[in-house]
């Protein structure tokens, strides 16, 4: 049995290895084409483009990984059914479950190697590729400007015609759109001969040193008849020092909001204790928000009960003793505060839905990282009975099943992730949503392969349309 344990094991591994190195660098594409205006045009170096693709490859794991688990076993079992080797093996009396046993034990170290790297790898290559997206610009600070065209450099439209030196520091021919007021049409131009860009690793700052040019700047009449005569203010100058945030470059105001999303930076055991404190500091402004609120609207802990079991119509008594003119003004004054304590409890809404996010966020994290472990378990008792059940090997009809249950599976997990960080359903029930989807067909599938019984059985399906048919048309002797 062991030789036949290794020569399964052996199909099995090469098949795998193989469909995952190729759906891998299909992935490694589809990044490549998603930075696509990131690393075309910048004048980075192979090195620093290697690095780029390094640091993503680890998120792309979970992604393929399964993937892999699942076709892999459809079509090592695929082949092994169509090449009769199945029946010659039952004919001996092993069973499918003995024929699955050595891959099983194999899936289980590799879930356990799965939810080592999302718990380890992952978060180390995520923080390393944010933070390198973010320094490519102190590195290569002109790398955000293209030769020949305009490029959006934050407050700056920039055009050179040409850069040159080691890390394309000097510009000749610079011309620079300033916007200032997109409304009233006004626009600053600066043109000069040269220009250098200087940074330094260490600040988020960005000095352009322009030489020899000109500053135009439209000015904007006060009298709306004199601005059809176009005024503008032309100066020169030797040198001029434009200072550009870095944090505008590579779409810096968008990295800064997923350098706060640290939540797939953290391992479980920070992710635990991170969401310790968010859960701590959650209940601390609750009950902040709730005391702020109640003494806005005048109550204090002692008559917050007293006043809600008050009799309504205790109001109507007590305006009684005030004049038409004073009852208005009370009224008026008791509007704007309602309209106000709404005001404040709409925006204390928005500020308590941001921290369930990020809660949410965090727990979502955390499951991810069992979910991988779990996901190639279930793929391989998918995929196993599966191709057992369609005796197809190959790159045929395997494909089309692996990518149809592929795609319920990552459509289902990333809906469930979207509804759960909306706090409409739970974290664990939208990471798991998938898993619970999934795990009724792989116990079906394992239990038709271990019967011998088909994908589909047609006589169960035409059997009682038969019966109907002789009851509408009953057979004459």
């Amino acid at each position: 049995m062991k030789i036949l344990d290794k020569y399964i094991l052996k199909s099995f591994i090469t098949t795998f290895a193989t469909v995952f190195v190729i759906l891998l660098l299909i992935f490694i594409l589809q990044t490549v084409w998603l930075f696509i205006s990131e690393l075309a045009g910048k004048d980075l170096d192979f090195i620093l483009i290697v690095k780029f693709l390094l640091f993503k490859m680890p998120s792309l794991v979970p992604l393929v990984l399964p993937l892999s688990v699942l076709l892999a076993s459809i079509m090592t079992f695929g082949d092994l059914a169509e090449n009769y080797e199945f029946a010659a093996m039952k004919s001996a009396g092993i069973s499918l479950q003995r024929i699955m046993r050595g891959l099983t034990v194999f899936i289980l170290f590799l879930s356990l190697a799965a939810f080592f790297f999302a718990n380890n790898v992952i978060p180390y290559a995520e923080y390393k590729f944010i933070n390198f997206r973010k320094s490519i610009a102190q590195m290569k600070p002109a790398m955000a400007i293209a030769e020949g065209q305009f490029s959006d450099v934050g407050a700056y439209n920039i055009k050179v015609n040409k850069k040159s030196g080691p890390n394309g520091n000097f510009l000749t021919g610079v011309t620079i759109h300033k916007k200032v007021n997109v409304y009233d049409g006004s626009k600053n131009v600066i043109k000069a001969k040269t220009g250098e860009l200087i940074s330094n690793e260490n600040s988020n700052i960005l000095k352009l040193v322009l030489n020899d040019g000109y500053y135009y700047e439209d000015i904007i009449p006060k009298k709306y008849e004199e601005r059809n005569k176009f005024p503008f203010a032309k100066s020169s100058f030797k040198k001029y020092i434009i200072n550009i945030d870095l944090t505008k470059l590579n779409n810096g105001g968008e990295e800064d909001s997923q350098i706060k999303d640290t939540d797939n930076m953290l391992n479980v055991s920070e992710l635990l204790y991170t969401l310790d404190s968010l859960n701590k500091n959650y209940r601390k402004d609750i009950i902040s928000i709730s005391d702020n609120t109640y003494l806005r609207m005048g109550m204090t802990n002692k008559n917050r009960n007293t006043i809600v079991q008050q009799n309504p119509s205790l109001t109507t008594k007590l305006l009684k003793n005030f004049t038409p003119s004073e009852r208005a003004n009370i009224l008026r004054i008791a509007s704007s505060n309602v309209i106000s304590n709404n005001f404040s409890i709409d925006s204390y809404k928005n500020e308590i839905f941001m921290k369930i996010e990020t809660i949410n966020e965090h727990w979502i994290a955390l499951y991810d990282k069992f979910v991988i472990a779990i996901a190639c378990l279930l793929m391989f008792f998918i995929g196993a009975p599966l191709g057992a059940i369609i005796r197809k090997g190959g790159l045929g009809l395997p494909i089309v099943f692996a990518v149809m249950i592929f795609i319920i599976f990552h459509f289902v997990n990333t809906f469930g992730k979207k509804v759960a960080q909306e706090n409409e359903i739970s974290p664990f029930l939208g990471c798991w949503m998938s898993t619970f989807i999934l795990l009724p067909l792989a116990i079906l599938l394992t239990y038709r392969a271990t019967n011998d019984i088909g994908l589909i059985n047609i006589d169960s399906i035409i059997a009682p349309f038969q019966k109907l048919f002789k009851k509408i048309f009953p057979s004459q002797n």
